[in-house]
């Protein structure tokens, strides 16, 4: 009797079908991965894994305030439109090209490392990663390269996502959430995630992925939304799982990471939630509704931001967290002229004149008095070229204690 081969795609579909049946355990750590397994995180071994992270924001996705254009513009869109027009549209965007390559480089990974931490949240801009743009997948390799040199894990965070999830400026959108109105947007998310698991499927380095960062804020009038999160994530979901099998996906309540009642029983088997918390008192009453939603379902949660807040409310919170087997991420890595954060930068030169310029924006029907507002052209470039020099790792300056809050090593 002639036994008939099967075809490349029932094979495909006969092992996606054979991994789904194995239980999480078994199934990531037989190459490796790191995976969800009950209430815990574990490595590719099975030894729980105490997340102890820091977010690499204001890199990929910037924002006003970590570049103290507070009065100012906001979001990278805002932000591109201001060096547009101080520099001129050709060299801002070289300028931005080299922000981020200097941004993020090797010195700064192997610090992380070094000073204890065991995991970085990389935020990203869905328009590194559309098709004929290879700029996000350029530098997420060449920083996951770096991760894995020092033992780090990885998490990649939907910072911003197609059409906008809170439509605000931490995800560069048009002032709505627009993902929540356009199937468009909705099948681009899919297809971007769809495009980053199956880069990533074989890292281990990879953690997961963080399938949209605080998605609808809690804006009365959109919570209306608050029901099309969980069927959305049903999807993207699906469509990393058509290619990638290993890897945990991470799910983010409503309201900025802070609402699970969105949520029904886990659809996944390789599942992790996670919320944010800030400027809250670290007390147990903060976490304990997050706490009552792992053991209902019994998955592991992450604290996946928090921060912005001095050192003796860190020391606090942290230990809250770890008190209750919470792993964490603190926000964020690097900012200018601040100690809430692992390291800091020098404002650049002339900086207070970019600040200052940056808060008169007349529009183009007031361009006389916009351009008689200007700082002179020399301050405008050395300001800019300064920052580009500060940002470098070697130009930075620790902040030990806010190291010492979280119970990291800054002298090793």
């Amino acid at each position: 009797m002639k036994l008939l081969k099967p075809s490349r795609s029932q094979a495909s579909l006969f092992l996606l079908l054979t991994l789904a049946l194995l239980p999480p355990s078994t199934r990531a750590a037989t190459h490796g991965f790191a995976h969800t397994d009950g209430l815990r995180l574990v490595d590719g071994e099975g030894r729980t894994l105490n997340l102890r992270g820091t977010s690499l924001g204001n890199w990929m996705v910037r924002e006003g305030y970590m570049l103290h254009l507070e009065k100012g513009p906001q979001s990278s869109r805002e932000i591109d439109a201001l060096t547009n027009e101080l520099l001129g549209p050709d060299a801002s965007a070289k300028l931005w090209r080299e922000y981020r390559d200097r941004y993020v480089t090797r010195a700064d990974i192997q610090f992380l490392a070094h000073a204890g931490y065991n995991s970085i949240r990389i935020p990203i801009d869905y328009r590194f990663f559309t098709p004929g743009d290879n700029e996000g997948f350029s530098l997420l390799d060449r920083v996951i390269g770096w991760a894995q040199e020092s033992g780090l894990y990885v998490i990649i965070d939907m910072h911003a996502a197609p059409g906008g999830q809170t439509g605000t400026n931490i995800d560069n959108s048009w002032g709505y959430p627009w993902l929540f109105e356009s199937p468009e947007c909705q099948q681009e998310t899919i297809d971007i995630w769809k495009r980053i698991a199956e880069h990533y499927r074989d890292s281990p380095t990879v953690l997961g992925y963080d399938l949209l960062n605080e998605p609808i804020p809690p804006f009365p009038a959109l919570q209306i939304y608050n029901s099309r999160l969980e069927p959305l994530y049903r999807r993207i979901v699906a469509g990393i799982r058509e290619v990638d099998t290993h890897h945990v996906v991470i799910l983010g309540g409503a309201q900025w990471d802070t609402n699970f009642n969105i949520f029904g029983p886990p659809f996944d088997s390789n599942v992790m939630y996670t919320f944010h918390k800030y400027w809250m008192k670290p007390e147990q009453a903060a976490i304990q509704p997050y706490l009552d939603f792992r053991d209902k379902y019994h998955v592991p949660i992450w604290l996946g931001e928090s921060g912005e807040n001095d050192d003796a409310w860190v020391t606090q919170f942290r230990q809250l967290l770890e008190k209750n087997n919470i792993g964490w991420c603190f926000w964020p890595y690097k900012k200018i002229d601040s100690t809430s954060s692992p390291v800091t930068f020098k404002r650049p030169r002339y900086w207070d004149e970019i600040v200052a310029f940056a808060q008169t924006n007349a529009g183009s029907g007031g361009a006389e008095k916009q351009i008689a507002r200007r700082p002179p052209m020399d301050h405008i470039r050395a300001a800019f070229d300064d920052l580009l020099k500060n940002i470098r790792f070697e130009n930075c300056t620790r902040n030990d204690e806010y190291l010492k809050a979280l119970g990291l090593t800054p002298d090793n």
